[in-house]
């Protein structure tokens, strides 16, 4: 397939990222790999949206540390960034609400086609940060010609780093309000992107749970978006799938990242992390990156049973 012809994906990943491990980690990095290994897409972006506070799960560390750990994890990377937005609202919100919120912030930052559902959603947004940023995507240059997946590829790079990704040092988050006027687009019909949900295969076995989680919602993700799965602990996906009838529906909707390799990071997880810290267990350093490990330290976070 050619570059234009190949699907173009954002992979967004929701959880509590508490902390976030080297696995959050390599499961994008693998994830990517094994899309690029189909030639039928083009990952051109990551983004890591933690839970909000009052999602209630208990031992979790406020926002703002685990907003800074994803970005000290993340600090690195060229196409992995950390969204704040999820954690700015006045309340807990759907895996459902992220994704279309983020669905409506590249359509209109892009104005590329998403294959995605295309009706509005009733996402809040927040209000724009005092120190505005300049709108994006102006083109300034009265550029005539086509444009193409490489200019596409810059493009979403350059905007995720200004609406998703803000660094440690800085005092508070930057990002796109849904209704601010971003000026004249450039725009890049021709181009498919896609916004898929990342996740593992404990997530995808959480679906099967009665009144875990709304039908509606699970027709949304999996129906509407698609989801891309990275199984962990040798778990069987497909006898997973073949017990939900909302999975097994849209089964051409579920990627799983196949893997001949039992990678150590695949069974890594934020609970053997707390615990590798109460025990003091050097252990840690296998789970965690080196930045995560001094800021916990520095902050005193999960050293006790508490949190």
């Amino acid at each position: 397939m050619t570059e234009n012809a190949k699907t173009h994906v954002i992979l967004l990943s929701c959880g509590s990222f508490n902390p976030i491990t080297k696995g959050h980690i390599h499961m994008f990095e693998k994830a990517r790999e094994y899309l690029h290994k189909t030639g039928r897409f083009i990952v051109i972006g990551g983004i890591i949206s933690p839970v909000h506070d009052s999602y209630g799960k208990p031992g979790l560390v406020p926002s703002k540390h685990r907003l800074t750990m994803c970005q000290l994890a993340v600090q690195s990377s060229d196409w992995i960034r950390v969204d704040p937005w999820e954690c700015y609202q006045q309340t807990w919100q759907t895996t459902c609400s992220v994704l279309e919120h983020h669905r409506d912030l590249m359509k209109r930052v892009t104005g590329c086609i998403l294959s995605n559902v295309n009706t509005p959603s009733s996402t809040p947004v927040i209000g724009q940060p005092q120190n505005q940023a300049p709108p994006i995507y102006q083109n300034h240059n009265n550029v005539t010609n086509k444009p193409t997946a490489i200019k596409l590829l810059g493009k979403v790079s350059e905007s995720l780093g200004k609406m998703c990704c803000a660094r440690p040092s800085m005092d508070r988050f930057t990002f796109i309000d849904e209704n601010a006027n971003l000026g004249p687009a450039m725009r890049y019909e021709e181009i498919e992107l896609r916004i898929l949900l990342l996740c593992g295969s404990d997530l995808l076995e959480s679906f099967c749970i009665p009144g875990l989680w709304k039908d509606s919602d699970m027709e949304v993700i999996v129906g509407d978006f698609g989801i891309v799965v990275v199984p962990r602990d040798g778990v069987d996906t497909e006898r997973i799938m073949n017990h939900s009838s909302v999975l097994r529906k849209h089964t051409e909707n579920i990627i799983v990242v196949k893997d001949d390799m039992n990678h150590p990071m695949s069974i890594v997880s934020s609970t053997k992390s707390r615990l590798a810290l109460q025990h003091g267990d050097g252990h840690v350093v296998e789970y965690l990156n080196q930045p995560v490990i001094d800021y916990i330290l520095q902050t005193q976070l999960y050293i006790t049973a508490s949190g």
